[in-house]
C-alpha cells in the first residue's frame, strides 16, 4: 500500500512538471512566468527593411547585438507582409486595414492600441523624427513618411498623440513618458535609406540610455523591424530589453500580431488579433 500511495505521489509530480517544463532558447523553464508583467512603459522602435541575418552578428550593428544580449533575441521573428505601411498597422490595430501597399493619406475609425490605452485610462503616444511639427497628417515632409505612422491614420487617436520625436523625454526625465510608445526614425536613420551601421549609432545614441533604465524602473524596450529585405521569408530581427526579461535566446515563432498581443496583455486589454501573446520571456 504504502509503495501504491509513493508511486501515485510520484507520479502527480511528474505530471505538474512535465505541464510546466518548457525549453526556450537559453531560458530557465522554472523561472518562466505564465503572464505579461504589468510595464509602467513600454517602447518599441520600429526599424526598416533588413533582415535578421543582415543584423544579426554584424559587425556594423554592434549596437543591436549589444542590446539583444541584455535581453531577450527571437531567432524565429516575422513580419507579417510586404512592403512597409501594412506592417506598421498590423502592429498597432491587428490588421493590415486591406492595405497592401505604401499609399497615403488614409483614414481609419476602428480599434487599435492608442485607443485602447487611452481608454482604459492609460496614455499612449507616437514619436516621428523629422516630422515638421506636431500632430502633423502630410504624407512626407524631408525625410518624415506618413507611412511609417500608424497611429496618424485613426480618427480615435487624438493628434495630441501624434508627436516629434524632438520632444522625447530626456534620459533624465524618462518617468515622464507615457504607457507606451512607438518609436519612427526617419528614412535614414531607420536604415530605409541609410546603412545598418547608421541605424546602429542612432539607437545607440537614442536609446541605449532608455534600455538600461528601463531594467530598474519596471519598463521595456522592444526592438523590431517592419520586414525585412524583401525575401518571401520576411525573417526580421526583434528583441525585448528592460525589467522581468530573461537573457536568452528565444526560439518560439512570433510575429507582430504577438508583439502587439503582448503589449495588450501587459495592461488587461482585449486582443485584436488572436495571435498569443510571447509568455516564455518572463522572469
Amino acid at each position: 500500500m504504502i509503495r501504491k500511495r509513493i508511486a501515485a505521489v510520484v507520479c502527480a509530480a511528474a505530471g505538474v512538471i512535465a505541464s510546466v517544463t518548457v525549453v526556450h532558447g537559453s531560458s530557465s523553464p522554472a523561472q518562466a512566468a505564465t503572464s505579461v508583467p504589468v510595464f509602467d512603459h513600454i517602447v518599441l522602435v520600429m526599424f526598416e527593411n533588413h533582415a535578421y541575418s543582415q543584423i544579426n552578428g554584424s559587425s556594423s550593428a554592434p549596437t543591436f547585438n549589444s542590446l539583444a544580449s541584455q535581453g531577450a533575441k527571437f531567432t524565429q521573428a516575422y513580419g507579417v507582409t510586404h512592403p512597409s505601411e501594412p506592417n506598421y498597422l498590423a502592429i498597432f490595430t491587428g490588421k493590415t486595414q486591406g492595405i497592401t501597399d505604401d499609399s497615403c493619406p488614409h483614414t481609419f475609425s476602428g480599434n487599435n492600441l492608442g485607443n485602447q490605452l487611452i481608454g482604459a485610462g492609460k496614455s499612449f503616444k507616437g514619436y516621428s523624427e523629422s516630422m515638421p511639427s506636431d500632430g502633423y497628417t502630410g504624407c512626407s515632409s524631408g525625410t518624415y513618411r506618413r507611412k511609417h505612422n500608424g497611429w496618424v491614420n485613426f480618427s480615435n487617436v487624438p493628434a495630441a498623440s501624434n508627436l516629434r520625436y524632438s520632444v522625447f523625454p530626456s534620459s533624465t526625465n524618462y518617468a515622464s513618458l507615457p504607457t507606451v510608445s512607438f518609436v519612427s526614425p526617419n528614412m535614414c536613420n531607420d536604415m530605409h535609406d541609410c546603412s545598418v551601421g547608421t541605424g546602429d549609432t542612432w539607437l545607440k545614441n537614442n536609446l541605449t540610455a532608455y534600455a538600461s533604465w528601463a531594467k530598474t524602473h519596471n519598463s521595456l524596450l522592444i526592438i523590431t523591424f517592419d520586414e525585412d529585405n524583401g525575401s518571401s521569408s520576411n525573417h526580421i530581427f526583434t528583441a525585448f530589453v528592460g525589467a522581468h526579461t530573461q537573457v536568452g535566446t528565444f526560439s518560439n515563432q512570433i510575429n507582430h500580431y504577438n508583439v502587439l498581443s503582448t503589449i495588450e496583455s501587459a495592461y488587461g486589454l482585449t486582443h485584436l488579433n488572436s495571435a498569443a501573446e510571447i509568455t516564455n520571456v518572463w522572469n
